[in-house]
């Protein structure tokens, strides 16, 4: 539906009973966090605070909860977003079907952002101490906006059709930031923003910075689209919303006319502040560490504004969402985009960059013993496109081996892959490369290692579902679980230093040199809490692929390099216990957690909700 405001979202989801309103006072620090991570948790719905302590806005969680709710508030314009997607990967299909993509042209028109010479965001000015300072979890630096729409221009390609707009997370306040006058800008490596403030260095120019908060729903999703480097996201959120996007401009700053509110700022390209904790999606704290300040220059709003916020931390949470939509929209773009490339899927559970399943084309040699050869070049071509750039464990497989298979049936992706797995062949490594902002497992910030497992041609090995009871793990060892067929989770002692950690290692690989695991079971993971980890197939994704940094983490029985290439014999060994470098992980305040409880019990406004 074409809403023109977030109000209206908020009221038209109300009418058909997907939110609700709550008059009772809730405390912007930690509380609202830990009701919002409930509520995505139970599929609740969405939530009007009406009353938000020492604040005057009212506030808005959980808009996007679930991917029903998420198709609904988009369920006039979705279908028609994704044939164009369509045709664009496929232009025949639209000569073959025509009348499917009779409404293409008039949803590309929409597209076009649209200038006003004035807009509801101008109605009122305020200031930052003003805005609801929501903070997520106890050790966070300070409040922050957790649904961001930061717009930047291209110096070389000013205006609104050339913009960048991401969702980077703001730090309101906190640290060594002046009240009012200075808020943090964090954004990743490879983000679109990165390139316009690169422009401003360059120039010795301030780069000038808009941040909208709330909108028409589109808006704030559009913000999180992986759209290609060039093209804006404000031309998506027009076909989205089904109404262009409306900008006016202000002491030559651009702001969203429909926002509830807008930030507008400039930042100096040598002025950087500590920015941080901040409890994000990869389910630890990303450290405090130097980021851009961005200077305010003003603060605008709507008369009927409402402050939207999320909660992020460890999947799944309401990004969770953005990410099965985007699926949604983009699944027919990525196979086109590279050859051969049949499915990806960035693994949620294992906080998305960690680790992608891809299934690709294996048709270079189609006679004599099948082994991964074109899945290698459409690997490279994975590790170079858009933002999978930042892959750390990408997991390849032929799709002639098992047409069937689903990169989204994680554990029967990963039973098809382990059967076929040669792990003196079939580990190729990229070492002293970019990572994730957000991951702390590499050897510095934005730093650490890559590795393609690549599979294919007939099964080697048929995987235990059982560990053996003959079979018992070293001294200092133990727990041991199968946490899906031929993975073996086993507790191992602490790792205290690099030094001792590699020594623990080297014991556990001696000991299997003489008490071998049966060939059927061909992947061992170290963890500092195997009953946790083997718990269930989320755990053992979470825990394996964000404490682990390939190049340093990765051991095998029977060891060797050639020719520069490493590789093992059976079992791979992967170290995925806690480090002293890693971030903490994130632990809800206790109690809040209580104060919340009772806020369900009978009689609190959430009783019956979670």
């Amino acid at each position: 539906m074409g809403y023109s405001s977030l109000r209206e979202c908020a009221l038209d989801l109300e009418h058909h009973r997907h939110l609700i309103r709550v008059q009772e006072e809730v405390d912007p620090f930690l509380q609202m966090a830990e009701i919002q991570r409930r509520l995505y948790a139970h599929g609740g719905p969405a939530i009007l605070f009406e009353n938000v302590k020492g604040c005057r806005f009212p506030a808005l969680c959980n808009l996007f909860g679930t991917v029903e709710r998420a198709r609904f508030i988009f369920r006039d314009t979705l279908r028609h977003v994704t044939r164009i997607v369509e045709a664009k990967a496929d232009p025949s299909v639209a000569l073959r079907a025509p009348w499917r993509f009779a409404r293409a042209p008039l949803t590309a028109l929409a597209s076009l952002p649209r200038r006003l010479g004035n807009g509801p965001i101008l109605e009122n000015q305020t200031t930052i101490d003003q805005l609801p300072p929501i903070q997520s979890w106890p050790d966070d630096g300070g409040p922050f906006v957790t649904l961001p729409q930061v717009y930047t221009e291209d110096f070389d390609r000013l205006g609104a059709r050339n913009a960048n707009v991401g969702m980077y997370r703001i730090q309101l306040a906190g640290n060594e930031y002046v009240p009012n006058k200075e808020i943090g800008l964090h954004y990743q490596i490879h983000r679109g923003i990165g390139v316009h403030h690169t422009k401003a260095v360059e120039r010795g120019e301030r780069l000038r910075v808009s941040i909208f908060v709330g909108g028409p729903p589109a808006h704030t999703f559009a913000a999180v689209m992986p759209m290609p480097e060039g093209l804006s996201e404000l031309l998506f959120s027009g076909m989205l919303a089904g109404r262009r996007f409306r900008y006016v401009q202000r002491d030559g700053f651009t702001l969203s006319a429909d926002a509830d509110f807008c930030i507008t700022g400039t930042v100096d390209a040598n002025k950087l502040k500590p920015e941080g904790p901040f409890g994000d999606h990869l389910g630890y704290y990303s450290l405090s560490h130097d980021f851009p300040v961005l200077d305010v220059h003003a603060v605008y709003h709507r008369n009927d504004a409402i402050w939207p916020f999320t909660v992020v931390g460890r999947p799944p949470q309401e990004d969770t969402t953005f990410g099965q939509l985007i699926h949604e929209i983009t699944g027919p773009m990525v196979p086109k985009e590279i050859s051969g490339l049949r499915a990806l899927h960035a693994v949620d559970a294992a906080g998305v960059h960690p680790l992608l399943l891809a299934i690709g084309s294996e048709r270079y040699v189609p006679y004599g013993e099948r082994s991964p050869q074109e899945i290698l070049t459409i690997a490279n071509a994975i590790l170079g496109f858009n933002q999978c750039s930042l892959a750390k464990y990408l997991v390849i497989v032929a799709g002639e081996d098992n047409p069937a298979l689903h990169v989204h049936d994680i554990e029967r992706f990963w039973v098809h892959t382990l059967q076929r797995v040669d792990w003196r062949r079939d580990l190729h490594f990229q070492t002293r490369t970019t990572m994730d902002t957000l991951d702390y497992s590499g050897t510095g910030l934005n730093q650490g290692s890559k590795v393609v497992i690549a599979a294919a041609g007939e099964p080697r090995r048929d995987l235990d579902r059982e560990l053996p009871a003959s079979w018992l793990a070293p001294a200092g060892f133990g727990g041991g679980r199968l946490a899906l067929p031929g993975v073996l989770v086993l507790g191992a002692p602490s790792y205290e230093t690099r030094e001792t950690g590699l020594q623990h290692v080297d014991t556990l690989v001696s000991y299997l040199e003489t008490h071998p695991l049966p060939a059927g079971i061909p992947m061992v993971v170290l963890t500092d809490d195997p009953e946790f980890a083997a718990g269930n197939l989320h755990n053992w994704l979470w825990v394996t692929f964000t404490r682990s940094n390939p190049s340093h983490d990765m051991h095998g029985v029977g060891a060797f390099f050639t020719d520069k290439h490493w590789g093992c014999e059976s079992p791979l060994i992967i170290d995925a216990r806690t480090k002293p470098h890693h971030a903490p992980p994130l632990i809800e305040d206790a109690a809040v957690s209580r104060r919340v409880d009772e806020l369900a019990a009978p009689g609190g406004p959430f009783h019956g909700i979670f």
